[in-house]
C-alpha cells in the first residue's frame, strides 16, 4: 500500500506577485530580490521555505531564515512561523532555538548573521537571507556557502537596498551570471501600496529615503552611516585604487583586539612632510589568539614600525594574571597604546585624517566596507539616530580605524620605552577591572543571540 496523501491548507493567500515570485525562484538555486517596504518579502520567505522544508524529498530537511541579527529575526518572522505552521499536523515548535519540526523530518529555524558560529558544520537545502544589506558580508561565502555544498541547497538574497553593499554586490552578480534570477519590485509599479500613501509619505521622507525605501535605489546612503559620506568622497576623487607597499617606508600596524569576537588590524604608511597617509592592507579574523595575528604579520611581509593597540590590551587577565600586552610582547610584538579618548573623539579624529587617506580597494575591501556600514543606532521611541554607534560586524574596523586616527594625531616621542610604560600605568589606573567581566558577559551573550 502506497502511502495516504494529506493535504493541509495553511492561511496563507498569496498577492498575485508574492504567487509570482514563488513560480519565478522554484527550481532556482540563486535569486536576488529587491523588494520594496511594505511587499510582504517576510512572509513569502517564511511560507516559501516552509513548503519546500515539508516538500523537500532529501532526508532530513534543513531550511533556515537568516536575519542580520537573531533578536531581529526573532521580531520579525518567529511569529509569522509558528502561525503558519499551525495547521500542519504533528508539528512541534521549539521556542527556545526558533525552531519548527515538521512531521517528514523536515526543519525551519531562524538564525541570526551576528552570530556566524551558529551556522557552522551544519547543512542546509534552502536559505533565505532577509535584509541581505545588513549582514556581515562574509556570512554567505564563509559559512552559509560551504553548508549549501552537499545537498546542492539554494539561496534567495532578499531585501530592500541599503546603499551600495554586499546586496547591491550580489544583484549586480545576479545579472550578468546565467542560472540567477534577478527580479526588482518598485512601489510605484507594484500598486501593493495605495498611492495617496506614497505621496504621504514622499511628504515626510526625504527623496533618498523615499527613492530608497519604495523605490529601491541603490544609489541613496546608509541611513545613520558615520563615515559613509567620507568615503564616498574619496571614492569620486580616485583615492580608492591600487595602493602598492612602498619598501622604502615603514608599515605601522592599528588594532581593535575582539573580546569572543573579531579582531581588525589596518596596514598603514604614512609619508612624512607630505600628510599622505596610504592604507595598504585590512585584515580581519575572529576566534583566534595573538599568535594567530602575529603569523600574520609575519606573512605580509612588510617592514615594520609601530603597532598601535586600545588602552585594555594592558589589562592584567583575571585567569591568567598576564596582560595581552605582556602576552604580544613574548611573541617579539611590541604595541605602544594608543591615548584613551571618547568615541566621539576618536570619530573626529577619524574625520579628519579620511581626507588625507588613500585606499588599496583591493586588500582594503573589507575594511571600507566597515567605514561604510559603521552608523549610529536608530532609537525608535523618539524617531531620532542617537550618538551611540551600533555595535556590530562593521564596528571592528571601523574601531580599530579610530585608534589609528587617534595614533597618527599623536606627537612623536624620542624614548618610546619610556612613553610605552607611562601609556601601560595609565591604561591601567584608567581601567575599572570589572569592565572585563562585563566585555565577557555581553560577548557571550551576542553569541547565544541576546544582545
Amino acid at each position: 500500500m502506497g502511502e495516504l496523501e494529506t493535504r493541509v491548507r495553511v492561511p496563507y493567500k498569496p498577492r498575485p506577485l508574492q504567487r509570482e515570485l514563488h513560480e519565478l525562484v522554484r527550481g532556482r538555486r540563486w535569486s536576488a530580490l529587491v523588494c520594496h517596504r511594505r511587499f510582504g518579502k517576510t512572509v513569502w520567505a517564511v511560507n516559501h521555505l516552509q513548503r519546500d522544508a515539508n516538500l523537500c524529498p532529501l532526508p532530513r530537511p534543513r531550511y533556515a531564515y537568516i536575519a542580520p541579527t537573531y533578536r531581529q529575526g526573532k521580531a520579525v518572522a518567529w511569529d509569522y512561523m509558528k502561525h503558519y505552521a499551525y495547521p500542519i499536523p504533528g508539528h512541534e515548535v521549539n521556542e527556545s532555538e526558533l525552531r519548527v519540526d515538521y512531521p517528514n523530518g523536515g526543519q525551519l529555524r531562524i538564525y541570526g548573521a551576528d552570530n556566524a558560529d551558529a551556522l557552522r558544520g551544519l547543512y542546509f537545502d534552502g536559505v533565505v537571507f532577509d535584509e541581505y544589506g545588513l549582514h556581515d558580508p562574509l556570512i554567505f561565502s564563509e559559512v552559509v556557502r560551504p553548508a549549501l555544498t552537499e545537498r546542492k541547497g539554494w539561496a534567495v538574497f532578499l531585501g530592500t537596498p541599503a546603499g551600495k553593499n554586499q546586496f547591491y554586490d550580489i544583484c549586480q552578480l545576479a545579472q550578468r551570471e546565467a542560472g540567477w534570477l534577478y527580479k526588482v519590485y518598485r512601489a510605484s509599479e507594484t500598486g501593493i501600496i495605495p498611492d495617496e500613501e506614497l505621496k504621504a509619505a514622499l511628504q515626510t521622507m526625504t527623496l533618498d529615503e523615499y527613492q530608497q525605501e519604495f523605490e529601491c535605489s541603490f544609489e541613496a546612503s546608509v541611513k545613520g552611516s558615520i563615515f559613509g559620506a567620507d568615503i564616498s568622497k574619496a571614492r569620486e576623487e580616485h583615492r580608492i585604487t591600487r595602493v602598492p607597499y612602498d619598501p622604502m617606508l615603514k608599515v605601522d600596524t592599528c588594532w581593535d583586539l575582539g573580546i569572543g569576537d573579531s579582531t581588525a588590524i589596518w596596514f598603514v604608511q604614512a609619508v612624512p612632510g607630505s600628510g599622505e597617509v596610504r592604507l595598504i592592507d585590512y585584515y580581519e579574523h575572529a576566534g583566534e589568539g595573538l599568535h594567530h595575528y602575529v603569523g600574520v604579520l609575519q606573512q605580509r611581509g612588510y617592514v615594520y614600525g609601530t603597532h598601535w593597540a586600545p588602552h585594555d590590551i594592558a589589562v592584567k587577565e583575571l585567569t591568567s594574571g598576564r596582560s595581552r600586552f605582556e602576552t604580544a610582547q613574548s611573541m617579539g610584538l611590541n604595541f605602544r597604546i594608543v591615548p584613551q579618548a571618547s568615541v566621539e573623539d576618536g570619530i573626529h579624529a577619524a574625520r579628519m585624517l579620511l581626507p588625507r587617506c588613500w585606499f588599496d580597494a583591493v586588500k582594503c575591501e573589507r575594511g571600507l566596507e566597515t567605514l561604510t556600514h559603521y552608523k549610529r543606532d536608530f532609537n525608535t521611541r523618539i524617531g531620532e539616530f542617537i550618538a551611540r554607534p551600533v555595535h556590530d560586524w562593521a564596528s571592528h574596523g571601523a574601531d580599530a580605524f579610530r585608534y589609528c586616527a587617534l595614533a597618527l594625531r599623536t606627537p612623536r616621542v624620542v624614548d618610546v620605552e619610556k612613553q610605552r610604560a607611562r601609556e601601560i600605568a595609565q591604561a591601567q589606573r584608567d581601567y575599572d577591572p570589572y569592565d572585563r567581566l562585563r566585555e565577557r558577559a555581553m560577548a557571550g551573550a551576542r553569541r547565544r543571540g541576546g544582545l
